[in-house]
């Protein structure tokens, strides 16, 4: 597990930390400041997961504005 500080090493090991802090704090079986510390790591990891996908949002429109072939639309998820 990298350090409290560290980046991890990809989108989806960031995720798979993510997971793994919601999961302890979903227990309830932590001492306050040690859940806070989690909480904090929580954000950070979620923001730099923010980053990434923007990061690849924007590759994408770059590489189908480039493409004379394919006109962009924008994605409309389904609803569930």
């Amino acid at each position: 597990m990298p350090k409290k500080n560290d980046a991890p090493a990809s989108f989806e090991t960031a995720l798979g930390e993510l997971e793994q802090i919601v999961t302890r704090l979903e227990s309830g079986d932590l001492p306050l400041e040690e859940a806070l510390n989690e909480f904090e790591r929580g954000v950070q990891l979620a923001r730099q997961g923010q980053v990434k996908l923007q990061q690849a949002e924007q590759r994408v429109q770059i590489l189908l504005t480039n493409s004379e072939d394919v006109a962009p639309t924008p994605f409309t998820p389904d609803a569930e």
